[in-house]
């Protein structure tokens, strides 16, 4: 395999504390070595990318990709090129009955790195659009645990957890109930939970006080209501005491579980999500989500360190799917990297609710490399 080096980039690594100007080199789909003025091999693949951010991979904790299986998905080499993230993780597309297909026709052979939550339901989420919205959870004739469990189990390789919606939208009647039928699924296959919540009913209590360590709670900086904060900006007392006990918080923005207020009041007492993930699908795709650099930059442009918003999409997202491997680059270690511009310039960001924040820098891909080969980069989205 052709050896690729990238040349005199700001190597960023939260997890293991470096941040410098040096070379990466890639053979064999590995990273062969790390450091100032590398030899380049005869016939390596030579990138510059002075003046540039190289980080480890990225990983987008929560997004749809089953493209062409389900309404919601969208094409995942093409939105891994537009964000420069070698690892897209489904939350719950696909369930029992239709993961299969998403193994088969997606992900098995994929250039780059896709591992799904399975969905409780047996459909997973089937009916995800501007003109038909229906909850897979909806209908508790949907739900089995049995057949989530062996499929699950029957999918260890790549399946990271059990992915299920609660909600007024997404479980209605059903209430609280497919959340203990999920955990009652991880607990039999040794996974986390993914929890979606929505509008309640249920209320964020109720759904925060099941989740266990390890378990994630995504959504996690929505709007009113179910929104973690009080009205006077101080974190729930059952948001803490989960925190406390090991319970993991993502981000999630997608199209409407992410405000500006919420967040600035989390980010001012101190708590800052554990994973930032884009929950990037058919329609979230246009905005305001647009895609996972487009989310960090908005935390970026909130206030929070630059290496702390990184950490957050690589070295987090890979301990929450129980992957520690990924999101790092160390010699020997897996051949990915992301390659971003921290631009200066104006850019109008968005939450789900039309509040506006006005940015000074946006992070945009450069180039993406995935298991040792170069991917360049899609044409960046327009935020408006």
């Amino acid at each position: 395999m052709t050896e690729l080096v990238l040349k005199g980039g700001r190597v960023l690594d939260p997890g293991r504390g470096i941040d410098q100007i040096s070379d990466v080199a890639f053979a064999d789909g590995r990273v062969r070595a790390i450091g100032p003025d590398l030899a380049v091999p005869s016939g390596a693949e030579v990138k510059d990318v002075r003046g540039l951010i190289v980080t480890p991979g990225l990983i987008d904790l929560h997004t749809h990709v089953y493209w062409g299986g389900t309404s919601l998905g969208v094409d995942p080499l093409s939105v891994a090129r537009q964000m420069a993230t070698p690892t897209l993780i489904d939350a719950g597309s696909a369930g029992p009955g239709t993961l299969h297909g998403f193994r088969k026709f997606l992900i098995d052979g994929s250039p780059i790195r896709i591992l799904p939550y399975i969905n409780l339901s047996y459909p997973g989420i089937f009916a995800f659009s501007q003109s038909v919205m229906v909850g897979e959870c909806a209908d508790i004739r949907l739900l089995d645990s049995r057949e989530c469990a062996r499929v699950a189990a029957a999918n260890r390789d790549i399946v990271v957890g059990i992915k299920v919606r609660v909600g007024r939208s997404a479980s209605g009647t059903s209430g609280i109930a497919p959340l203990d039928m999920a955990l009652d699924v991880a607990e039999e296959v040794g996974m986390p939970v993914m929890c979606h919540l929505d509008n309640p009913p249920p209320s964020r209590l109720e759904v925060i006080q099941r989740l266990r360590p390890g378990d994630v709670l995504t959504h996690c900086f929505r709007p009113f209501p179910n929104a973690p904060v009080t009205p006077d900006g101080r974190v729930r007392e059952e948001i803490a005491a989960a925190r406390e006990r090991g319970v993991l918080f993502d981000i999630g923005h997608g199209g409407g579980s992410f405000g500006f207020k919420t967040t600035r009041a989390m980010l001012a007492a101190g708590f800052l999500p554990d994973v930032i993930s884009s929950d990037v699908h058919e329609i979230s795709i246009h905005g305001p989500a647009y895609d996972l650099l487009v989310t960090l930059s908005k935390f970026v442009c909130l206030g929070v360190p630059l290496g702390e918003v990184i950490r957050r999409a690589t070295e987090t997202a890979g301990q929450a799917v129980q992957r520690p491997e990924l999101g790092r680059l160390i010699e020997g270690g897996i051949g990915d990297a992301s390659v971003l511009e921290l631009a200066e310039g104006n850019w109008s960001y968005r939450d789900v609710l039309g509040e506006r924040l006005e940015g000074k820098q946006r992070l945009l891909a450069r180039g993406m490399v995935a298991g040792g080969r170069w991917h360049e980069p899609a044409a960046q989205p327009t935020i408006n």
